[in-house]
């Protein structure tokens, strides 16, 4: 897998839009996916995977109960994966994971937590349309017919109706990447996408890894996550625009007026 580690804010510019140019359209059109993390060692891990014990197993009772309680008029169809993307959206653990096609609100993520700011972040990036070239042929042909480079959850579920399917279709995991529908304003400011894997229990920076053509990751230092931090603030990047709403802007609020020698080991009281 490759990696980059940058020093100042054009170098990150470069990276982050690397390989964006597309010459057959002569525009720049990048393909890939970012997802940004306030710390190095943090992993690829699903909220499923954290909960920890027999996780697995109690996926199906997760998302059964939530179906049972949420008001259905909550989703657009009665899908798996309508449901699937709601309750992940509201919180509940969920092998989807979230990821943005905008590298400006990737790198929100990884400067958000000022008491971070101590230890190096990472900002990955994976490239969905050779991701999904390792994809069963079913659903190639699904993405083929529809001429699209990322799944809806309409498409999967013509493929894929049931979870137990989707890991039915190849011994080996399979992830791939699609669009929710957009359920509030949240998803749609974030420019916000999931990937899903067919194996529960895969951690994605391991299949990543093991198909290194696909990703990078761009390692951001500690002494540049303040400048990183104030930029994007100037061009609205903030918590008061990705999360609209008043807990939003709470806490960009408590952001906005921390004492930089907060992310230094202070408490919170």
């Amino acid at each position: 897998m490759h990696e980059v580690r940058v020093t100042n804010w054009n170098e990150l510019q470069d990276a982050l839009f690397a390989d964006a140019w597309d010459p057959a359209i002569g525009r720049y059109r990048s393909r890939c996916a970012y997802r940004g993390l306030s710390a190095i060692d943090y992993r690829l891990e699903t909220t499923l995977i954290r909960m920890g014990g027999d996780f697995a197993k109690l996926e199906g009772h997760l998302l059964r109960n939530f179906r049972k309680y949420a008001h259905r008029s909550m989703v657009e169809r009665d899908s798996l994966w309508h449901w699937l993307a709601l309750a992940k959206h509201h919180g509940l653990p969920a092998r989807l994971m979230d990821w943005t096609y905008s590298p400006f609100v990737a790198l929100h993520f990884a400067t958000a937590n000022i008491e971070r700011f101590d230890t190096d972040a990472v900002v990955w990036v994976a490239n969905y349309v050779e991701a999904h070239r390792l994809l069963p042929g079913a659903l190639r042909d699904r993405l083929e017919r529809e001429g699209a480079n990322v799944f809806t959850v309409e498409m999967i579920s013509e493929v894929v109706p049931t979870l137990e399917e989707f890991g039915a279709l190849s011994p080996e995991n399979i992830v791939l990447f699609f669009e929710p529908p957009s359920i509030d304003d949240r998803i749609v400011n974030q420019f916000a996408f999931f990937s899903v894997a067919s194996d529960p229990t895969a951690v994605l920076d391991e299949w990543l890894g093991s198909h290194p053509d696909l990703s990078r990751r761009i390692i951001i230092p500690a002494e540049l996550k303040w400048e990183i931090r104030d930029k994007l603030d100037q061009a609205n990047i903030t918590e008061r625009v990705l999360f609209p709403g008043l807990d939003g802007l709470s806490r960009w609020l408590e952001r906005h007026y921390s004492p930089k020698t907060r992310s230094s080991g202070a408490e919170r009281a």
